[in-house]
This record gives structure tokens, sequence and C-alpha cells, in this order.
């Protein structure tokens, strides 16, 4: 039966499934764990979206180095089958192996010989992590007691991994992270590929070339977010790029990119949310006529047209307005007027 000390540490687990500062929530969670079950060493392993490998979130006694290794060897065993094919996470002590499909207990195998029995440790206990039905990682626990995990030590960390797995699976974090509403399409960017969030369509501007210039124009500022306005096949989209915060299963220059279908706010024209753009870098009339073709005229209709429409009383109050809100068609060459740091 369960002690109190460990249902609370329990709930601590889980309370830090709200925490924004996940690397900080990932090692909490470990500290509790050693709190609640015996161990001399741990780790929380995340699987790389864009390779694959099991990556160390957080660790005990593990070097991240050591852990990204023998998670390397591990997951090419048959005891990793077992581990991901049950429920409960199979321990050292408990493990009987398979006669049926030739796999012997872990104890007399070579990874147990060759790497736990080295290292000291006599039992260990591991649970696959998955997140809204994905296997998204790994926790492994080690002790140098032996037979320290019995039956309800299995089902004490069988309770706590749906919020371990929360807090490893790094494509769940880049969305919660930012609090993104549950509408909209999404994707998070990396230099190398794109990755897709679970239970999200992936955003339409991805796939648009000039929108790609501007993602990795983006990329090599020091900002952290910006809004805009971007029209795809006729249809304008709100869409939010996010700086995201750097973890170690994802690279630090990975881009959030976030989008929902739009109507240009205060009826501007597409015309006219180019000049307000070009208007809030501080462009004159004449710089902006050159800019788009235009006569300078054109551009004084356009200005008096969206002062109008948003209900500014000046130029300036209108720029204000566009940097605020978001109001802005920027190319790559305006970023430093519009990234937020």
């Amino acid at each position: 039966m369960l002690s109190h000390h460990q249902i609370a540490a329990a709930t601590r687990i889980g309370m830090l499934t709200r925490e924004r500062d996940t690397a900080s929530a990932c090692d909490q969670a470990l500290r509790e764990l050693a709190r609640a079950l015996p161990l001399d060493a741990a780790t929380l392993l995340a699987i790389d979206p864009l390779s694959g490998a099991h990556v160390q979130v957080a660790g005990i006694g593990y070097t991240a180095e050591t852990s990204d290794a023998l998670a390397a060897e591990f997951v090419t065993t048959p005891w990793y089958r077992n581990v991901v094919g049950q429920e409960l996470p199979p321990s050292i002590s408990e493990d009987a192996g398979d006669p049926e499909e030739l796999v012997p207990r872990f104890r007399q195998g070579w990874f147990y010989a060759e790497r736990v029995r080295p290292a000291g440790f006599r039992d260990g206990l591991t649970g696959a992590l998955r997140h809204r039905d994905r296997l998204v990682g790994l926790v492994h626990l080690s002790t140098e007691s032996a037979g320290a995990y019995d039956s309800e030590a299995r089902h004490l960390l069988a309770s706590v991994i749906p919020a371990l797995a929360a807090l490893a699976d790094p494509v769940a974090r880049a969305g919660d992270a930012y609090g993104l509403p549950e509408c909209g399409a999404a994707g998070l960017v990396t230099a190398d590929a794109t990755v897709d969030l679970p239970g999200r369509d992936r955003a339409r501007s991805l796939g648009d070339a000039e929108f790609g210039v501007l993602l990795r124009a983006f990329a090599d500022t020091n900002g952290h977010r910006l809004r805009l306005l971007w029209p795809l096949d006729g249809v304008w989209h709100r869409v939010t790029l996010h700086r995201h915060r750097p973890d170690a299963a994802l690279p630090a220059d990975a881009v959030l990119v976030h989008e929902t279908p739009t109507e240009l706010p205060y009826g501007l024209s597409p015309r006219e949310l180019e000049v307000l753009t070009r208007a809030a870098t501080g462009q004159t009339n004449q710089a902006i006529a050159q800019a788009l073709f235009l006569s300078p005229r054109t551009v004084h209709s356009h200005i008096e047209h969206l002062l109008r429409k948003t209900g500014a009383a000046s130029r300036a109050e209108a720029t204000a307005l566009a940097v605020r809100d978001g109001l802005l068609r920027p190319t790559p060459d305006h970023l430093a007027f519009f990234v937020e740091r």
C-alpha cells in the first residue's frame, strides 16, 4: 500500500506539468521520485522528434552523455521492446523474460552484465513515456540495492508516467509553453525540418516560399516574438512566430509558428496594410512611394484612409497601433523594427 509520503510526491509531480520552466520541472520531478522510491541514479529521456534519438532532459547520477549513450544501446535490445510493450513498468528484479520469443531474463543478458552490473546497480525500473498516443521517451531508475522495485514500486511509477511524459515531450511543450489558443494551425521549424504539433494541422504558411524567407530571417535575429498578417491563396492569416525556448531535445534556433485565418482588421485593404507597415518603420511618403511604385499623392491618400479606418488621430498613433496589434505585413528588411526582444 502506498504511503502518504509517496502519494504526496506523486501529486507534486503531477502539479509540475503546470510549470512553464520545463527544464526545472523535469529536474524537480526526478527529485520527487527520489523521495518516493529508492534510487541511486535516475534519468528522464525524451525522443528527439528530428533524429529519433533519446536525449536526457533531467538526470540524477547520470551525465547526459552517459545516459544518451546507454539509451542508444538499450533501444536496440529485446528488453526495450519489453518496456514499450508493457503498461506496468518492468523492473530488473521482476523481469521474467519471454521464453516464447527466446528473450532471456534481463539479469541474464549482456546489457546487464556489461553496462548495469559494472556500474554497481542491482535493480532498475524502466517506464515508457506516452503522451497523446505517442511514445515520447523513457524514465529509468537504478539502485544499488537488490530487489528494491517490487510490484508496488512499479505501480507508483506507472501512476506518475503521464505527468513525466507531458514534461518530457518536447513537441507538446513547444505549444504549451506559449499558451497557444486551441484553434489554429501550427508547426515547429528548425534549420533541418518541420515538426508537426500533435492535434494540430500544419500551418499553411510553412509551405509558402516567401514566408520561408521571412521565417529564416526571424530565426537569425535575437528576437522572441513577431506578430504579422500574411495572405495565403486569397485568405489572410494572423501569424505569430515564437523563438522556442532551448531544451535538450530541440535546437536553440527552433521557431514555433501559429496561424489562424482572419479578415484584415479595420477593413484595411492589402495596399493600406503595406503602407502602414512601411510607415511604422519610419519611412516617409516619398520613400514608401518609391518602394511600392506609387505616386506620393497616392501614398498620402492611403495614409488618410487608414487613419480614418483605424480611428487614429495621427500617423504616429496609427503606426503605434500597428506595432502593438501586429497589423503588419513585413519583409525581412523590416524585422529590426518589429521583432519583440
